[in-house]
């Protein structure tokens, strides 16, 4: 039978589903990966894998790759104790080796490496034989000063502050950029529909209308093909282009260099059509000298990136909300412990204060009033009230007396209490919540699977479609001109009839790109 190892990886730059989905797919294919599963909010992979054909660094390596940031977390031997430590005081080779040597020989470790460059020691073994400070222990008799790793307490990836700034400012530039854009617009929709009115109304000749339309202030051309509207348009759309949408193109690129398209793809796709198409288009009038100015789509982009980038903003926002809840939940957490040594009868005989990851199985641990529980444990000495809200619920406090469990977390309030300490590190029943909650955010709902399986084809098919809009226009363009006619705006007879085809024919196929893509699918 073929071992399965689990190990967990630390995931960051994931923004939406199909991110999971891209992480997922991609990493199934590999080789001696069993299963995966990619918790978006937790920001953390849970993955199954045959320890002969791959290991877990190359399983970060395989993310990394992919365009996000992994490190593989190192609390995932299940049952086994693991141990960080930064041993100082090793000179040479040597020093390892006698550090490796006496650690295996210890009874309780499974296995233990040093590394003189970084100075760490990286130690598992058994919590039901031996303890953490036994092992610190150990080193020390050999004459090297050890201590822990610390540990990041404060769940810093679980902060989103800084994609939520980030969004936020791109969301604010393009909303600077799009309300005049917008307001230009409207003016030209509120003009045209006077204009087509007058018309109605007294049946003007075509010169008349000409001389209408060029009257009016946007309309007016700065350079033969150029009118104020669309400068001003190209003006507004620069900027949003550039600031508003720099994060998504970063993204686009990411993707498409792993061949897989997702949102952030569309939506680069359908800005730099639209804007490029636009450019080129008032380059060619200005070169042709038109008198009728050309339709632009520079209205496109920055209202796309005003949704978009609300959406995402929104998002991390309750990204971070959820998380924060995460966070605080981890934070109730002790910090430190009082560890004492009896003598017969309960005597007191020493205490001394270590770090709440020290705290072995069966260690005897003072908690003074006021005190939180660093380790769930079993009243040995003592009476005293506590506070278990943060786990019952229950305002009123527990009397405990010897005999009695504690939870970690709670808190003692009138007497001082000595406890056995019997769940400790991450069997804590505080460290299991938070472990639940992780995993919580880790499964997913059925039909958020299959919207992650769809978001992956839905662009490579938007694209599709809108090419063959292309072409279907062109081609109808070609065989019956007067369809065009009808519906292409702005048509005058100064244009070759080819180019009125493909201007149409662009015209229709960016509409698709644009509509698709802030797909109710993709923003929901």
């Amino acid at each position: 039978t073929k071992t399965i190892s689990k190990c967990y990886v630390q995931v960051t730059g994931m923004t939406c589903a199909s991110c999971v989905a891209n992480i997922e797919r991609n990493l199934r294919r590999e080789d001696g990966i069993h299963s995966i599963l990619v918790a978006l909010m937790a920001g953390k992979a849970e993955v199954r894998y045959n320890p002969a054909v791959i290991q877990p660094a190359a399983i970060a390596e395989l993310i990394r790759e992919l365009g996000f940031g992994a490190t593989v977390m190192e609390n995932c031997g299940e049952g086994d104790g693991v141990l960080e430590l930064v041993v100082r005081g090793m000179t040479c080779a040597s020093c390892v080796h006698k550090i490796e040597s006496t650690l295996m020989k210890t009874n309780g470790v499974l296995y233990c490496s040093v590394a003189l460059a970084t100075n760490k020691a990286h130690v598992k073994y058994d919590p039901e034989v031996i303890g953490p400070r036994d092992v610190i222990q150990v080193i020390q008799d050999l004459g090297f000063t050890t201590s822990l790793v610390k540990k990041d307490r404060s769940a810093s990836h679980l902060d989103h502050k800084q994609e939520i700034r980030q969004w936020k400012r791109s969301f604010v530039v393009s909303l600077v950029f799009c309300i005049p854009v917008m307001g230009l617009m409207i003016y030209m929709m509120v003009m045209d529909s006077q204009l087509s009115a007058a018309h109605a109304h007294r049946n003007m000749s075509d010169e008349e209308m000409e001389a209408l339309h060029s009257s009016m202030v946007l309309e007016y051309q700065l350079l033969p093909g150029l009118s104020v509207m669309n400068f001003l348009s190209f003006l507004l759309c620069v900027p949003v282009q550039m600031f508003g949408g720099w994060h998504f193109y970063i993204q686009a690129y990411r993707a498409l260099k792993h061949k897989t398209a997702n949102m952030d793809v569309l939506i680069v796709l359908a800005t730099s059509i639209a804007f490029v198409y636009s450019f080129v288009i008032l380059l060619v009038a200005m070169a042709e000298k038109a008198k009728v100015n050309p339709v632009t789509f520079f209205d496109t982009p920055p209202m796309l990136f005003v949704f978009i980038s609300l959406g995402r903003w929104l998002e991390h926002v309750a990204k971070g909300k959820t998380s924060e809840a995460l966070a605080r939940l981890i934070s109730l957490q002790a910090t430190e412990a009082t560890i004492v040594t009896l003598g017969p009868d309960n005597v007191l005989l020493s205490e001394e204060q270590v770090d709440v990851e020290l705290v072995q199985r069966g260690d005897i641990v003072k908690v003074i009033p006021g005190g939180k529980f660093p380790v769930d444990g079993r009243v040995i000495e003592g009476h005293s009230m506590v506070d278990e809200s943060l786990i019952t619920g229950e305002a009123m406090p527990v009397t405990k007396k010897p005999g009695n469990t504690v939870i970690a977390g709670s808190i003692n309030q009138n007497g001082s209490l000595l406890i056995s300490a019997t769940h400790v590190g991450a069997d804590t029943t505080l460290s299991q919540i938070v472990k639940l909650v992780e995993e919580a955010q880790t499964s997913k709902a059925p039909i958020q699977q299959f919207a992650d399986k769809l978001s992956g084809y839905f662009v490579p098919c938007i694209v599709a479609v809108s090419v063959v809009t292309l072409f279907a226009w062109i081609i109808i363009g070609f065989v019956d001109f007067e369809v065009v006619e009808k519906y292409f705006l702005g048509y005058n007879k100064s244009i070759s009839t080819a180019e009125v085809i493909i201007r149409f024919a662009f015209q229709a196929s960016i509409t698709v790109l644009c509509i698709a893509c802030p797909c109710s699918l993709g923003l929901a």
